[in-house]
């Protein structure tokens, strides 16, 4: 059963461990499927075994006739295209119809997506522009920690203190937009799957519960996952301050490449865990287990989808920041020119203004596709393993797979996009 808006409940008991389901590689047809060509069933269902779903089943995503494909034995079993209420289909998705759903989200509900991604980035990054002109833009102690061949205890606490806090500040006040962004665009993706736009309003009245649990965990997963890597270096350090100075190197270097790849491994066991909060209303370490559940046994396809998310995302960030950075050396005049070639150790504010400006066009086009990708990665995953895409046909009102929930109405919402 689903919960009440705007998001919605696993279906049925642990359905992440049944081992049955897993092995099938496709979500069972729904009870009394639409006739197929002829009068009779659809043999293959929504995404069983000759239908467009699972990648286990016979007749995969490019085999939708069955043993024979279009031309063979099943050609006759052929299921219709899979219903498309919203911005995917309802079926297992490929990489490129996730990627293409994050797109198609901030182009069918611009207004909202951007409105919300825009206001975010502005708020933080003036937040920050102003932190750092007004008391880090001074990079004097770093400057000369690098000049000193033979600097001081106190030289190099002073100078990492700085940088420390500078960074530890700015990225504070990112993270608080990032959270407040991913709560409020998962809310907008899940309702445009069905094909249902969401209000700014609507959005923040549906996400604000949940606020200080996603806090909460974009806090705890950062800070396990540095913890781990911090365990993998601390023997090699442990044995450099001892005195065995290139074995200590030798193993600090051998223990930071396991706590990267332990690191890496807790990334991507737990990256589906804010959806999971957003949508099923969990809680921390609920949502925790929730992502482990759905991405076990799918951890590569899990990683590759990320891992080629965040390139994209750099590569666009790229675009939009390495010209402004030009221009911003030209707008803070000697004085900028004077601190990118080191020869003055304090940013200008012209310089400083055009780089948050640029900074807030590039979070504002890349916040909603990471936001996106996330969610439609957590339905997809749901869809392979819980027959999700059910439960979404149904809230959308296709027809052939049932009435929606009883309780869906356009004010109390059970599933997301209601």
């Amino acid at each position: 059963m689903m919960n009440d808006s705007p998001g919605w409940a696993s279906p049925g008991s642990s359905p992440s461990d049944d081992p049955g389901r897993e092995k099938s590689g496709s979500t069972p047809p729904p009870p009394g499927p639409p006739p197929g060509p002829g009068g009779g069933p659809a043999w293959g269902g929504q995404s069983g075994w000759g239908g467009q779903g699972g990648p286990g089943g016979w007749g995969g995503q490019g085999d939708p006739g069955g043993w024979g494909g279009q031309g063979g034995w099943g050609s006759g079993w052929a299921q219709p295209p899979a219903a498309k209420p919203g911005i995917i289909p309802l079926r297992p998705l490929g990489v490129g119809e996730i990627l293409d759903g994050a797109v198609s989200t901030m182009r069918a509900h611009w207004r909202t997506v951007l409105g919300i991604s825009l206001v975010v980035a502005v708020l933080t990054q003036g937040v920050s522009t102003l932190a750092t002109g007004l008391w880090f833009r001074d990079t004097a102690s770093l400057e000369g920690l690098e000049n000193n061949p033979n600097p001081t205890l106190n030289e190099t606490l002073d100078a990492l203190g700085s940088t420390m806090a500078s960074t530890g500040v700015t990225w504070l006040i990112n993270m608080l937009g990032t959270i407040i962004a991913t709560a409020m665009l998962t809310i907008v993706v899940s309702r445009a799957v069905l094909g249902r736009s969401v209000s700014t309003s609507e959005a923040w009245q549906g996400s604000k519960s949940q606020l200080p649990r996603l806090f909460g965990l974009l806090f705890l997963i950062p800070l396990l996952i540095l913890g781990v890597a911090a365990v993998g270096v601390a023997p090699g350090l442990i044995l450099s301050q001892a005195g065995s100075t290139r074995a200590g190197a030798a193993l600090a270097l051998i223990g930071g490449l396991a706590g990267m790849v332990a690191a890496i491994w807790l990334w991507i066991r737990y990256s589906l865990s804010a959806a999971a909060l957003m949508l099923e209303k969990q809680g921390v370490v609920a949502s925790m287990r929730r992502s482990a559940k759905l991405v076990r046994r799918a951890w590569w396809r899990v990683f590759g989808i990320q891992l080629l998310t965040v390139i994209l995302i750099t590569v666009v960030a790229a675009v939009i920041e390495v010209p402004v950075g030009i221009v911003g050396v030209f707008a803070g005049g000697e004085g900028a020119m004077d601190w990118v070639s080191g020869e003055s150790t304090v940013a200008t504010w012209p310089f400083l203004i055009v780089m948050g400006v640029g900074a807030v066009i590039s979070s504002t086009i890349t916040l909603p596709i990471s936001a996106g990708v996330t969610a439609l990665l957590y339905m997809d995953q749901r869809i392979r393993r819980e027959a999700l895409d059910l439960e979404l046909a149904r809230a959308a009102g296709v027809p052939g797979y049932g009435e929606p929930e009883p309780s869906a109405s356009p004010t109390h919402d059970t599933a997301p996009g209601s």
